[in-house]
Parts: structure tokens; sequence; C-alpha cells
């Protein structure tokens, strides 16, 4: 896999951002992390971002239960962007949800190519470094 310039981490809770934040960059995962903390802010991001592709995320990794624009809204809406964003933006789930409909129905997602269940840990991110997207 490719160095990974920016991910973007899209969930309501700081808690998770702050933690999934620092396990990116003490492994040096990738060389930038954008927070959203919510799923519009993130869409506005990419909507602002979508002809400058040097400020688009290689990787999202994006929560499922968040309020207003949850992460099937989040998906629904990512897939009226076009394809360079939908090209350079893998969206990986970063859920604590275990509810077997909603994994059935994020995985069957196209755009979507990993569910993680928090917390994001070393050995999650060492696995997406195995995968060739």
């Amino acid at each position: 896999m490719e160095s990974i310039d920016l991910v973007m981490l899209v969930d309501d809770n700081e808690t998770d951002n702050f933690i999934s934040k620092r396990i990116i960059e003490i492994t040096h995962f990738a060389n930038g992390v954008e927070v959203k903390n919510s799923g519009k802010s993130a869409l506005d991001y990419l909507d602002e971002n979508k002809n400058n592709i040097d400020k688009l995320p290689n990787l999202i990794f994006l929560d499922i239960n968040m309020p207003i624009v949850d992460g099937f809204i989040f998906l629904y809406e990512f897939e009226k962007f076009n394809d360079n964003v939908k090209d350079k933006c893998k969206v990986i789930i970063l859920s604590s949800s275990d509810n077997k409909r909603d994994i059935d129905k994020i995985v069957n997602n196209n755009y979507v190519i990993k569910f993680i269940t928090k917390p994001l840990t070393e050995s999650a991110l060492e696995e997406l470094k195995e995968l060739q997207f």
C-alpha cells in the first residue's frame, strides 16, 4: 500500500476521535488526520475539496451511530460525489455497533472496504496496511 497522506475521522464522540487520532499519529499510519465530529461536517469538507485531490483523505474512518447525519446517510450522500472523490476516499467503518443487520447493510456498500470495531488499535491499522485499495 502506498503511503497515506490524510485520513479523516468522522465520529461525534470526542474521546473516540482523540484515541483514534493518537493511535494513527503514534504508529505513523498517516501524515495527517482530519477530525470531523459529524457526518454533515465531513460531507461539507469533501464537497469543499472535491476538486482539490490533495486535500481529500485517502481513508475515511466512519462511525455508524451519530445524530442527524449517521453513517448510512453519509454513505448515501457520498455516492453522489464525482469519481475523483469516490476513487480517492476509501471508507472504513469504525463503530461500536455489533448489530448484525447494521454490519451487513454497511459491508455490502461498494465504498466500504472494511468494518472495524472500536476502539481503533495498532493491529487494526496493520491489517489495513495489508489491503490493496
